[in-house]
């Protein structure tokens, strides 16, 4: 069966979530990721996906390593992982400044080295139940240790990664990558990088697990997909630097240059406007039910080990038509 995931960024309540976990693991999805952000605690709502599964791997797409403590997160996954009887993947990233210091207040520095770090620290607390005495550039940390017994010592952890620099690391330390947003050489480049990583580290770079974040949107009207669309990539391209960097450097230079602009002055339907069918077709998986799932086995062909649909209609029924029309069975 071929690998497929989904995942859930918002718009639904966290019972809806679990709705459409339950659904994805009765098609034959091998997981489920939550995202962090303002939809939902993430850990809360996977271990209410994991009472309610039982096969299906369940995982955060992502986690920012800012906006919690490193404890916590291990302390979140460790019990996450209890309750999915070990089904537990932990993604990891820095998230965006832009969110982090105005939203939680929390300063945004050296972003890859924190990564590491983070790493670094919740291994040590999933694998020994403590820690002491560590004091790297970013992350200090005297002592912190669990008041419970582990079940799985070395829980799978995936980084998000985007650009070179962050996708070595990730070929240096994780067991897996998560991008989002991807075009059809993405796969390859970032296999590139990740074997660069991978080498440096004595790593096999196919240890590396090939993961990414598809916006999906069906309808059998494809215009109505692609307006359904369009707002979300204005959004992500306006609001943050990186997810406009990332459009410019997959060949939308002058798209990425409009939509900033039209966004830094306040104008949102322009921004919109600015956003072409191309470049929705090119990062996404949108259309038909025929056309996203060919979209989906391009990006396999492309060298994405796992494509992750990330539904982008509203509502629970939205979620669950994308769900049902790139069933992998």
């Amino acid at each position: 069966m071929a690998r497929m995931g989904f995942a859930i960024s918002g718009g639904l309540t966290p019972s809806e979530i679990v709705e459409c976990v339950v659904l994805a693991e009765r098609l034959g999805y091998e997981s489920a990721w939550v995202a962090e952000g303002h939809g939902g605690d993430q850990f809360a709502i996977l271990s209410a996906c994991a009472m309610a599964t039982e096969r299906i791997l369940l995982g955060t797409s992502i986690s920012s390593v800012f906006v919690r403590s490193l404890p916590t997160i291990a302390m979140a996954a460790a019990t996450v992982d209890d309750l999915s009887k070990q089904r537990f993947i932990l993604g990891l990233g820095s998230s965006h400044r832009v969110q982090v210091e105005p939203e939680h207040g929390q300063v945004y520095r050296k972003p890859i080295q924190r990564l590491r770090e983070s790493v670094e620290v919740i291994r040590t607390l999933l694998r020994d139940g403590e820690i002491s005495g560590y004091h790297g550039e970013t992350v200090r940390i005297e002592h912190f240790n669990f008041w419970f017994e582990l079940v799985r010592r070395e829980i799978p952890i995936y980084l998000a990664g985007l650009f070179p620099k962050m996708l070595e690391v990730c070929g240096e330390v994780a067991q897996g990558v998560i991008m989002t947003r991807s075009t059809l050489d993405t796969g390859r480049m970032a296999a590139d990088s990740i074997a660069t990583g991978a080498r440096r580290a004595n790593r096999r770079p196919e240890e590396v697990d090939i993961a990414t974040l598809l916006p999906c949107c069906v309808a059998e009207d494809s215009k109505a997909a692609f307006d359904e669309m369009r707002p979300g990539i204005a959004f992500y391209m306006g609001f943050f630097p990186r997810y406009n960097r990332l459009m410019a450097e997959s060949g939308f230079v002058d798209e990425a240059r409009a939509v900033r602009e039209a966004w830094d002055r306040g104008d949102r339907e322009a921004a919109t406007r600015a956003v072409p069918d191309e470049l929705i077709a090119s990062t996404s998986a949108v259309g038909t039910p025929e056309a996203c799932r060919a979209r989906i086995e391009a990006y396999r062909q492309s060298g994405i080990d796992l494509p992750i649909i990330s539904p982008r209609s509203d509502g629970k029924a939205g979620a669950m038509a994308a769900i049902r029309a790139c069933a992998p069975l």
